[in-house]
């Protein structure tokens, strides 16, 4: 970054990953890389180092104030993690077997399920003592539960090389009935840890350049910081409908794009 301009489309970019965090506790390095790349014009590897310590520290930030406020499990995130960074070896192992372009139409669908799951449950009644099992309480009958998930989590993860939030969020809500605050806010320490384990991954391929990284990191405490408030003033069943409508969305335009590439090439 050589001049003013850059600076501010660096905050901004930050901004909008913490943003992101900040309000559904997913979506941080899905929408990181692309603008990393196209709107500060990085190449892939080093959008990919430079999005993971962006996350890992916009996530950070987030989880210490919901830890705070009490909307973290963190016996669930240190499972969860733990397990997950193991499937996340496998999954990694898996991609490279697979077009990149067939694995973000797969990626796509499954955003789609996820997000309808979500969507459909925003239409029950809560069971207060129901939800209250794992994610109040966290007897040791949930903790393989977690672990399972955590390593479905790292599979999927590290099969399609994208932020696990849009998979952890609707795991921890669908699987566990975590509430939705409760989801995010404990998401976003499993998201620190392994965002934290690839930059350990990936610093050796494309070395952080720490100057762009403090000034993305200023964007995305602001972000973060908006993100919280947002939280705060709508219900869960909004935030849970907002966050399927932007899956959903994002998921379309994976699955056109990609099925168009796919076409391209087979011409």
């Amino acid at each position: 970054m050589t001049s003013g301009e850059p600076s501010v489309l660096a905050v901004v970019v930050g901004s909008l990953v913490g943003l992101s965090l900040g309000v559904t506790g997913s979506g941080g390095s899905l929408i990181a890389i692309p603008l990393l790349v196209y709107a500060l014009g990085m190449s892939v590897q080093e959008a990919v180092s430079l999005s993971l310590a962006l996350v890992a520290a916009a996530a950070c930030i987030g989880a210490i104030e919901a830890f705070q406020s009490g909307l973290v499990k963190v016996k669930a995130a240190l499972l969860l993690s733990g397990t997950g960074m193991i499937g996340g070896w496998v999954g990694t192992a898996g991609h490279r077997l697979v077009r990149e372009e067939v694995t973000l139409v797969l990626f796509g669908v499954l955003m789609i399920v996820a997000a309808g799951q979500m969507w459909w449950r925003t239409t029950l009644r809560d069971d207060p003592e129901e939800r209250s099992i794992c994610a109040d309480l966290f007897p040791r009958t949930c903790w393989v539960k977690v672990s399972g998930i955590g390593l479905v989590v790292g599979l999927l993860t590290g099969f399609f090389g994208v932020g696990g939030g849009f998979v952890i969020v609707p795991a921890l809500t669908l699987l566990l009935g975590f509430p939705m605050r409760v989801a995010v806010g404990t998401s976003l320490l499993i998201i620190t840890l392994i965002a934290l384990a690839g930059v350990a991954a990936h610093v050796r391929l494309a070395p952080l350049d720490l100057r762009v990284l403090s000034v993305l990191i200023v964007g995305a405490i602001i972000g973060m910081l908006a993100g919280r408030q947002v939280s705060r003033a709508l219900s869960p069943r909004l935030l849970t409908r907002a966050f399927a409508v932007v899956a959903w969305a994002v998921a379309i335009i994976l699955i056109g794009h990609n099925l168009w590439k796919i076409k391209g090439g087979l011409l």
